[in-house]
């Protein structure tokens, strides 16, 4: 792959960009509708990208808990963009994926596609990673820095963390001259961005893991700073399904989200083999990643957190942030600020129906959550994954 050519990002972004618009997603739902009068009883479809953020849809399927619920499952399919999920999923080819919680956004009120979050995937895990003489945010002023999409809790969480260090973001041309305050944004994909790095034509990124991980093993940049530690247990990733499944099909769709529920309470406690799973040398290959790299994620020894509070990586022990967090609840507060902060961030392309949407309105029109409550009580409720009985939260920022 070309590290000196950006634009096969650039034409991913356009055709997202076309595919979210009404007139985009209009054939491709219509093909969505023929697919479910066809198929009324589909099995369940998961549509990914190889990242850690897919780790309970790849587990679910893994462990059989689809089937342990009674319905049949087909074998995960492994996308290779954004763009390419969307237009799987918005057609039907795919019916659960996993979607940057901004980009469902994007997605229902920037082209008012039929679906709905139904849970959160994960909470954390991801970073910003930069070169190894960067040791302040602050030098990245008048640098590139690569994010993974701008409808991202990586592009919302970065330029929070720019603008309290005194810096600006922009988007500009390759090769123009930026100011000493200045951090260019560039898109890239997760697997371009430690080779661009190396490489040094960006100075630094922010992704899901396991790209910082992969980093950090390859001696090629290290951890400034973990998104987690930023916004206390954000969600990246959430749980995205068509509405006619939710509406047509609810046990169906209770059923879909209690394997997911299960199998977050099963990698919270089952770190080290999740890794194994979903790594190259698992039965599945479910990713290209190996063991090793996957576990600095989701298994780490006890000694990274030290290295991490000594280098400022975390800087809110008291937090007591994973690295990467499995829990299900999509918390209003959460969808409520993150629209907010969307409208005063920084994204190419038409941004303009952000104006009209109402916080509040949106958390209660984005998200279903009648499946999650369901699957909670029947696991024992939040505290079962270590939270306090309460479906509301005040979110935590810090610098």
């Amino acid at each position: 792959m070309c590290l000196d050519d950006f634009t096969h990002t650039r034409r991913d972004f356009l055709k997202l960009s076309a595919l979210l618009t009404a007139g985009g997603a209009l054939p491709l739902l219509g093909s969505l509708q023929a697919r479910a009068a066809a198929e009324p009883d589909a099995p369940v479809r998961i549509g990914y990208l190889p990242i850690t953020d897919a780790t309970p849809l790849l587990v679910a399927h893994n462990n059989g808990l689809f089937e342990a619920e009674g319905i049949q499952a087909e074998r995960p399919v492994l996308l290779r963009s954004w763009a390419q999920v969307i237009e799987a999923f918005i057609s039907g080819q795919v019916n659960v994926i996993h979607l940057l919680s901004p980009m469902t956004v994007w997605a229902r009120y920037g082209s008012k596609v039929p679906a709905k979050v139904v849970a959160w995937n994960h909470v954390g895990g991801s970073g910003l990673t930069v070169a190894p003489g960067i040791t302040e945010v602050k030098q990245l002023g008048g640098q590139s820095l690569a994010i993974p999409f701008w409808y991202s809790i990586h592009n919302v969480v970065v330029q929070q963390l720019l603008r309290d260090n005194g810096l600006q973001p922009v988007s500009k041309a390759a090769n123009s001259v930026l100011a000493a305050n200045e951090v260019n944004l560039v898109v890239l994909p997760p697997s371009d961005m430690p080779p661009a790095l190396a490489s040094k034509r960006i100075a630094g990124y922010i992704v899901a893991e396991p790209f910082n991980a992969l980093a950090e093993e390859l001696k090629v940049g290290r951890v400034q700073r973990f998104t987690g530690d930023i916004w206390r247990n954000h969600a990246c990733c959430v749980v995205f399904m068509h509405e006619q499944d939710l509406n047509n099909r609810p046990e169906w769709s209770q059923k879909v989200v209690n394997a997911i529920v299960k199998a977050q309470l099963w990698t919270r406690d089952n770190r080290a083999e999740a890794a194994r799973l979903l790594s190259k040398d698992g039965a599945n290959r479910y990713t290209p990643h190996t063991p090793q790299v996957l576990g600095r994620v989701l298994a780490p020894n006890a000694t990274d957190r030290d290295a991490y509070l000594a280098s400022g990586a975390i800087r809110h022990d008291h937090w007591d942030e994973q690295r990467i967090d499995f829990q299900p609840y999509p918390f209003p507060s959460y969808t409520e600020e993150l629209v907010r902060r969307l409208k005063d961030t920084l994204i190419e392309g038409d941004k303009g129906f952000l104006a009209g949407l109402d916080p509040q309105q949106t958390a209660r029109d984005l998200v279903d959550d009648r499946f999650v409550r369901n699957s909670l009580a029947a696991v024992g409720g939040l505290k079962a994954f270590g939270l306090a009985e309460s479906f509301a939260r005040s979110e935590e920022f810090g610098l």
